[in-house]
């Protein structure tokens, strides 16, 4: 059941933040003040009350854990986890799209998810193919004017349709846009990657500013604007053939990489960590990578359960 048409994401938000603030108790005087202003101050807010009314009746109807859950939350349920809840339940695709736009709902609710160790291959509405890297996931939304994908989190890579429609990538950090390009974006804590492999497309920072970004060239986006153009590094988009290379990088850095597609904790000691390593390593298969390190490096791998592994300076 999505939210009406004539019913903005912003204000099906706040429906749902009243409904949360109810069910996890009466509302204090000046909370059922403040509701009643909100309510009667606009006729698209009643709407959206009466929208979300007649989900919760629907819910109720529901015989599952689930369902009971999300409407009989108590006070010491997280409101993200309610409001992941309730989306799963029905309260709209709309409304689960605008509260992810805003990071209220985690990555878990994402159109499209890979766990971490995997990768994932699809294809879009538009013919356009979207690759996932480990850990990673994405909103993908295409109307009649726009196509829109949001990268959640961890890293992909797009090969766009041309289209009269514009492709806009949302990132943490800014915008890009292209028509048809194939380009390749991860995040970072402070920064989003992106590199293009062909075509062009139009990179905006959060304050407005914008530059063209050419076929072999990347750059780091970060909130202060983005950074140098450069050329694609060795390891741009090795992933979607299953490979991490390395050239001359430094064995910590290398690790973390490595890391990222295998659970648990991979240690570096400082005493090898500026140790140089290049070469195209399997990702598949992250044990016999490490196997490899010690025949190329002077380091010992400490494997102290399958989940804590050490690499070290051999003794």
């Amino acid at each position: 059941m999505n939210m009406p048409p004539n019913v903005s994401t912003r204000v099906a938000e706040q429906a749902v933040h009243w409904l949360l603030e109810m069910q996890q108790g009466p509302l204090t005087p000046r909370q059922q003040q403040a509701w009643e202003q909100w309510l009667d101050a606009h006729s698209e807010h009643r709407r959206a009350w009466e929208h979300i009314q007649r989900v919760n009746q629907r819910l109720r109807s529901v015989s599952s854990p689930l369902a009971h859950a999300a409407l009989n939350a108590p006070k010491r349920s997280t409101r993200r986890q309610a409001l992941k809840l309730l989306s799963i339940l029905g309260a709209g695709s709309a409304l689960a799209w605008g509260l992810r736009e805003r990071q209220v709902l985690p990555p878990l609710l994402a159109d499209y998810r890979s766990p971490v160790g995997e990768r994932r291959r699809l294809t879009l509405d538009d013919g356009s193919q979207l690759q996932l890297n480990t850990g990673s996931a994405v909103d993908v939304r295409f109307d009649a004017q726009r196509r829109v994908i949001r990268l959640l989190e961890g890293e992909l890579q797009l090969a766009s349709t041309r289209d009269p429609r514009p492709l806009h990538m949302m990132t943490a950090h800014g915008l890009l846009e292209t028509h048809g390009a194939r380009f390749n974006v991860r995040e970072f804590a402070d920064h989003t990657q992106v590199a293009v492999f062909e075509g062009q497309m139009q990179v905006r920072d959060r304050h407005g500013a914008s530059l063209l970004l050419t076929a072999s060239r990347q750059l780091g986006l970060g909130v202060n604007g983005p950074g140098p153009v450069t050329a694609l590094d060795a390891n741009s988009g090795a992933w979607t053939e299953g490979m991490l290379v390395a050239s001359h990088m430094r064995l910590a850095d290398f690790l973390d990489e490595l890391s990222r597609y295998r659970r648990g904790q991979l240690h570096c000691d400082e005493a090898v960590a500026n140790l140089l390593i290049s070469g195209s390593y399997p990702l598949d298969n992250s044990e016999r990578i490490l196997d490899l390190l010690e025949v190329s490096l002077p380091v010992t791998v400490r494997r102290f359960t399958r989940y804590w592994i050490s690499v070290e300076a051999r003794s």
